[in-house]
């Protein structure tokens, strides 16, 4: 590998490093004397996590940093003096080769700037992984970033090489979009969208009539939004994230807190970065979206149009519905267990399962994983002695779980102070 190669990787990773719709390790943990490994990958090498919860580690790169747009919020914008670089199709291709020989990664993320158009741009990115797949007969894991704006058949194209592909929204609503990114607009997202949602479907169809058919976009499609860098409330975010979901193929919408890295542009608010407590709290409702059959508007609506930023969503919502409770967790169907501040998923299998055999007291709720600190307050079961949200209030419960002891996580080098355990 010869320095020009080097050199263009380490300013092409650079710019790659804002894209978190490819997901992270979320640990910050550097290698010891003695120790092997470390979370934090050098030269563009992040982590993502495949369906059956395996970490892989992925060459996360950009085809170029050059580009014609000039997004306000974008490191890369065409009006900013930084260092460019752009790898030819066969240089991306024989760097992807040696880090897996090497066992460096085990697959890659590929986004890159517009150069020309964005079928130029696009039509390369394609080349690249149909040369992986096809010549270089790779199999590893593939995440091609779709360039907004580009046609049906380079989209189709690539679904057939990546196993996940993705276009990012940035912005939440449309009217800031093109306030901050005047060569964009919805319909040069929301297309593409639709062409890899329209090509799973395809191919789902034509493999249950030809077992053999190539699959297409496998692992589905994502999508990022951008916090902070606009007054858009958590509602509006979430009522967005909630549409996507609704469209077949689409698997995450991740949430990225707005980093300063244009401070100059008067178009962008004046602050040092978004709270990563918001992002962490937009996860978590984006999580009771996608598993406890939440409804957005029943997370935040006109009243709460922003998260609470000091409990967690599930437990925001227990404390405005205490007429909900308490709720008896030997009857309780499974949707209505889901509600339950303190009980996940998991915990909420195990429960149904568990009361077949007999009424469930404290000590096996506990047993299933069950955050009594928190849930005692929601339920009501065998030999329980503690009184609920409504023999005490909705203010007594929350000042009561938000004394314990805080601890604090480390998130990119930045302190995010969190309340533990959070369902």
């Amino acid at each position: 590998m010869n320095e020009t190669i080097l050199e263009k990787l380490k300013v092409l990773a650079e710019s790659a490093k804002y894209d978190v719709s490819c997901s992270s390790s979320g640990t910050v943990r550097n290698n010891k004397a003695g120790g092997i490994g470390n979370t934090v990958g050098g030269m563009g090498i992040c982590h993502s996590f495949t369906e059956d919860g395996r970490c892989v580690s992925l060459l996360k790169i950009m085809l170029t940093n050059n580009c014609i747009y000039d997004c306000a919020y974008c490191i890369n914008r065409k009006s900013n003096d930084l260092k460019r670089a752009t790898f030819s199709v066969s240089e991306l291709v024989e760097l992807t080769i040696e880090f897996y020989r090497r066992n460096y990664i085990e697959g890659l993320f590929l986004s890159s700037g517009v150069v020309r158009n964005p079928d130029y741009t696009m039509e390369r990115m394609v080349r690249a992984v149909k040369d992986l797949r096809t010549v270089h007969r790779f199999n590893g894991y593939i995440h091609l970033k779709s360039i907004p704006g580009c046609s049906r058949e380079l989209v189709n194209e690539g679904g057939l090489y990546a196993d996940r592909m993705s276009v990012n929204l940035e912005i939440p609503t449309e009217q800031h979009l093109t306030f901050l990114a005047p060569d964009k607009n919805f319909q040069s997202v929301f297309t593409p969208m639709r062409y890899i949602q329209q090509g799973m479907l395809q191919s789902i169809e034509e493999r249950r009539k030809f077992r053999y058919a190539p699959r297409f976009v496998p692992a589905g499609q994502s999508t990022q939004v951008i916090v902070g860098a606009t007054p858009d409330t958590d509602r509006e975010i979430l009522h967005v994230s909630s549409a996507l979901y609704k469209r077949p193929g689409m698997k995450r919408v991740y949430y990225s807190g707005y980093i300063p890295v244009n401070s100059y542009d008067k178009r962008l608010p004046a602050i040092k970065q978004t709270p990563l407590v918001r992002e962490n709290r937009l996860y978590q409702a984006d999580w009771l979206m996608r598993f406890y059959e939440f409804r957005a508007e029943e997370i935040v609506d006109d009243g709460f149009p922003n998260l609470d930023l000091e409990i967690d969503p599930k437990l925001a919502w227990a404390l405005r519905h205490p007429n909900y409770y308490p709720i008896d967790i030997n009857t309780a169907d499974y949707q209505t267990i889901l509600r339950i501040p303190g009980i996940g998923v998991k915990s909420a299998k195990l429960i149904l399962t568990a009361r077949r055999f007999g009424r469930l007291n404290a000590e096996q709720l506990k047993k299933t994983g069950v955050v009594m600190k928190k849930a005692k307050y929601f339920i009501t079961c065998r030999e329980l002695p503690m009184s609920t949200i409504n023999e005490l209030t909705p203010e007594y419960v929350r000042k009561t779980l938000t004394e314990p002891k805080k601890k604090k996580m480390m998130h990119d080098g930045r302190q995010l102070t969190l309340l533990f355990p959070d369902e």
